[in-house]
């Protein structure tokens, strides 16, 4: 995976051995091993594997599910390097894109009533599992208006399994930073003065610029920040205050009253169990590591 060499300790002798990457014997171990923990590995909630799409269209997808965001997200696998993958994708999304009703119906019987009236239909997403992709299909998805995801896997030994994200695009909502920023900062005013609007922009610059492929979710309560996963969400300004979401363990901060607060199990809009309370510039700074953390964890 990109160079990237994993050693297990010998504590009998105190060594280091090199534990070989190699790739799955036949596609079906990848996909057996991403549907049984979908939602840890990919924040996708599992919906059906080896869907057919019926006589007339002739496909079967592999995995379908539904994101942290609700956006519906087609999981496609090759064992190795194949240059079809991303087209079958496509092929597959438009299909799904023709067939909503369907879509909502089995959302509805997997995972209940809410999750099917909150689907969000502006931000269907393609994830593709290979051994590897050519420099031509990273070229291929930032040519595409849909929101597609590369990721290389590795097996290592026997009970290890690695997932690196080559190239993450968001599609339809790819806008100028400049344009994001105009809109939330129009937003903000809604609610806020100058201080509250001049905080979100600085947020949102803050959180698209942590890394390549970060991609930003519109949703009525959030705006949700991810790579693969969410690492951020950010609720509209309150009176006061903006608050944040990240995918850092509560447990591994030192909690500072009116600035950090655990809400594990506390109902919130968005994902991520670290809320962060920022009321100033000042904050705006400290929170930075923060952001960071939850952007190397996603």
């Amino acid at each position: 995976m990109s160079g990237l060499k994993l050693f297990r300790t010998d504590t009998t002798n105190g060594g280091m051995t090199e534990v070989v990457p190699r790739l799955a014997e036949v596609e079906a171990d990848v996909q057996g091993l991403v549907e049984a923990h979908m939602e840890t590995l990919l924040g996708v909630r599992f919906l059906a594997s080896e869907y057919s799409t019926g006589p007339v269209h002739g496909g079967r997808i592999d995995s379908l599910g539904l994101d942290e965001n609700g956006s519906p997200v087609i999981i496609e696998y090759k064992r190795g390097t194949d240059a079809g993958v991303i087209n079958q994708g496509l092929f597959y999304l438009a299909w799904l894109m023709d067939h909503r009703a369907e879509v909502e119906h089995m959302v509805r019987d997997r995972l209940g009533t809410t999750a099917a009236a909150q689907v969000l239909w502006s931000a269907p997403r393609l994830i593709c599992i290979a051994g590897d992709f050519t420099r031509y299909d990273v070229h291929a998805v930032r040519e595409h208006r849909r929101s597609i995801d590369l990721v290389r896997y590795r097996l290592f030994g026997s009970d290890l399994l690695g997932l690196e994200t080559v190239a993450s695009v968001s599609g339809g909502m790819q806008v100028a930073r400049r344009a994001r920023r105009r809109a939330v900062a129009r937003a903000a005013a809604d609610v806020q003065g100058p201080s509250m609007v001049e905080l979100a922009s600085t947020v949102d610059e803050v959180l698209l610029g942590l890394g390549d492929g970060v991609n930003r979710v519109e949703r009525k309560q959030y705006r949700a920040y991810q790579r693969l996963r969410n690492f951020a969400c950010v609720c509209p300004p309150q009176r006061s205050k903006l608050l944040v979401y990240l995918k850092v363990a509560p447990k591994d901060v030192d909690l500072v009253p009116g600035f950090t607060r655990d809400v594990t199990g506390l109902g919130h809009h968005g994902t991520g169990d670290l809320e962060v309370q920022l009321r100033t510039p000042r904050d705006m700074e400290r929170a930075r590591e923060l952001f960071r953390a939850s952007y190397a964890a996603a």
